[in-house]
């Protein structure tokens, strides 16, 4: 039974919470239709592509495309948890979380059907550090919390989901493929709607950094088990670049591994020092 409904009580909702912001924006900022993106450009510029840059588009969307299911498939748990915990700002904002990652989910899969026209098997772009993370870290770390709804699988949860999944892989992979795309001025459709994809997961991010500088700051004893969960992630993440780089004797439109390795660094080290500076009870929700 509920012992008590917070919209119907004196508190009403927390319209200055970081998270119930986060909602508004969501609201405004999140309701786009990949049904929508024009992809008649990049049709045209796909036929024009010799095989080595179709190859490389293809690995990079199959790995953004597995990405999106993933975090579909697999953020119900994290939710379920907010919402046990009675954090309804928070349980409103990671509604739109699901929404945004089919969302994308189908994005993809719609430059796949409407673009490459690719309807074999994908999965063999899949490598072995991508596979650790996104087949077993990844559903791993989130199904854990069906059993276990405690601070520190809570934490680990969102390290792996919002701080490496999204904070490094997945946001160096759309800033690296977005500045190959506009650089050599093809596929509109595709720059596009990744422009309008890393609106969303900014704010995605953004919560994850509030949610684990929230923990520390309730207890700093979860900082090392962070820690310690991104340093080993973080290295997977970049065996998965390492991968990418391998897979090609040159790589196509002038990619350097540096385009993906600096950035994810940079982001890296961003929210990290945001996480440490919660030791202290600071929670700095400023933009980066």
């Amino acid at each position: 039974m509920n012992e008590i409904y917070k919209t119907t009580s004196e508190t009403g909702l927390d319209k200055e919470s970081f998270p119930f912001k986060l909602y508004q924006k969501a609201k405004k900022f999140g309701i786009w239709n990949p049904e929508e993106i024009d992809f008649t450009k990049d049709k045209t510029d796909w036929i024009n592509l010799n095989e080595k840059e179709k190859d490389v588009i293809l690995r990079l969307t199959a790995m953004f495309q597995a990405g999106e299911e993933s975090v579909t498939e697999h953020i119900l748990p994290l939710i379920s948890v907010i919402a046990k915990r009675k954090e309804l700002e928070e349980e409103m904002y990671l509604t739109t979380f699901l929404f945004e990652e089919a969302k994308h989910t189908e994005f993809f899969r719609k430059f796949l059907d409407d673009v490459t026209e690719s309807k074999f098997d994908l999965t063999k772009y899949h490598t072995e550090n991508y596979r650790t993370l996104f087949y077993e870290e990844l559903p791993n770390a989130m199904n854990n919390l069906l059993t276990d709804d405690s601070d520190e699988a809570l934490v680990i949860a969102s390290t792996t989901y919002n701080m490496i999944v999204e904070g490094i892989l997945a946001e160096t992979g759309y800033h690296a493929y977005f500045t190959m795309l506009k650089r050599n001025g093809i596929m509109e459709g595709m720059q596009n709607g990744i422009t309008l994809l890393k609106r969303d997961e900014s704010r995605h991010i953004a919560y994850g950094v509030y949610l684990l500088a929230k923990s520390i700051k309730n207890d700093p004893s979860l900082f090392e088990k962070i820690e310690e969960r991104m340093n080993s992630l973080f290295l997977i993440a970049m065996g998965i670049i390492s991968e990418i780089f391998e897979s090609y004797d040159e790589m196509p439109f002038g990619l350097k591994m540096e385009d993906f390795t600096d950035f994810a660094l940079d982001q890296f080290n961003k929210r990290f020092e945001k996480l440490e500076r919660a030791k202290s009870g600071i929670i700095d929700m400023t933009e980066d």
